[in-house]
């Protein structure tokens, strides 16, 4: 595990440097890799990062978090520095593999936590949904800008006017292998374009731009295939935490209508945080608002150790421009 992912080295968007640091066994030997933040003995968070990112997407989140909560990121398989593995080996049922692994490999014996995942990071949460290790371990979840089935057909990065012209278009760009090259300035613009609303500053372009290109072309295809195939809704329904949304209102990868069906099937829906104008890349586009809302889940449903109540739907939340 010596390839380090690339990322910016300085700035608010730099990593900082973890606590510990753990390689854990996935149920099928895969190794991934693992990092810890912040005090022992504060109340945990741990958070899975998207397609073609890696543990350095979740930075600015970190930073927040980490004075008072202990925050575990980890490389998703053959993102950042876990290795790459057989192109069978990317699937739904290894997202789920993968994050019970990093549950009990970093947590101490009956420890609870808040689960947050952001685009894939979310479908890793959906798709572990009946794993009993996670309704023991995860006292409540955060889905960050993600959807559970239709990526292809609902994305908009191509506008194409029919489901089906939208839906070739998208699995083309999921599939590829082709090499995104150098963090030019054609790149930044096609990244910014592609994944982040039109405010997004220089600082945060750059630092998405660097994490993506770094992603091996093949990972980010084999992942890729399985996105454009994704259903998770049945695991959604099945997702018994309270669960909190944030979703970006200019998101062309999962648009906003993957949040509203998402706060319609699952049994426990804390309400949607609307971000208006911000794009898919929400955990550095405002680090705020996601650790802001992560904080929440944790007073709600970890310190104070409160009985969730079941089927209770809260109001959509707005934050303002």
């Amino acid at each position: 595990m010596n390839r380090r992912p690339g990322h910016v080295t300085s700035g608010p968007y730099a990593p900082p440097v973890p606590r510990t640091t753990t390689t854990v066994t996935s149920a099928d030997g895969s190794r991934l890799y693992a990092e810890t933040h912040g005090p022992d003995g504060a109340p945990a968070v741990v958070l899975a990062h998207g397609w073609t990112c890696s543990t350095a997407f979740w930075a600015p989140v970190v930073r927040d978090l980490a004075a008072d909560h202990r925050v575990v990121v980890y490389d998703q398989r053959g993102h950042g520095r876990s290795p790459a593995v057989a192109a069978d080996a990317y699937t739904t049922r290894a997202l789920a593999d993968d994050l019970v692994a990093v549950l009990e490999a970093t947590l101490t014996a009956g420890e609870r936590v808040v689960v947050g995942g952001h685009s894939m990071g979310g479908m890793t949460i959906m798709a572990a949904a009946e794993r009993p290790e996670l309704r023991e371990r995860a006292a409540a979840a955060l889905l960050c800008s993600t959807g559970s089935a239709q990526l292809a057909a609902e994305s908009r990065v191509f506008p194409l006017r029919t489901p089906q012209g939208r839906r070739r278009a998208h699995r083309l760009m999921l599939h590829s292998r082709a090499p995104l090259g150098p963090v030019s300035p054609v790149a930044k613009w096609a990244l910014r374009y592609a994944t982040m609303g039109p405010g997004a500053s220089a600082d945060q372009i750059e630092a998405c731009a660097r994490i993506v290109h770094a992603c091996p072309t093949g990972v980010r295809s084999h992942w890729g295939r399985m996105l454009a195939a994704l259903e998770l809704t049945g695991s959604v329904a099945r997702l018994e935490l309270p669960t909190a949304i944030v979703a970006g209102t200019a998101d062309r990868l999962t648009p906003f209508v993957h949040a509203r069906r998402l706060g319609a099937v699952l049994p426990d829906c804390r309400g949607i945080t609307e971000l208006p104008g911000l794009g898919h890349m929400t955990p550095i586009e405002d680090p705020g608002a996601v650790a802001g809302r992560l904080r929440e889940l944790v007073r709600d449903h970890l310190t104070t150790r409160a009985p969730a109540s079941r089927g209770k739907r809260q109001p959509k939340e707005k934050k303002s421009a």
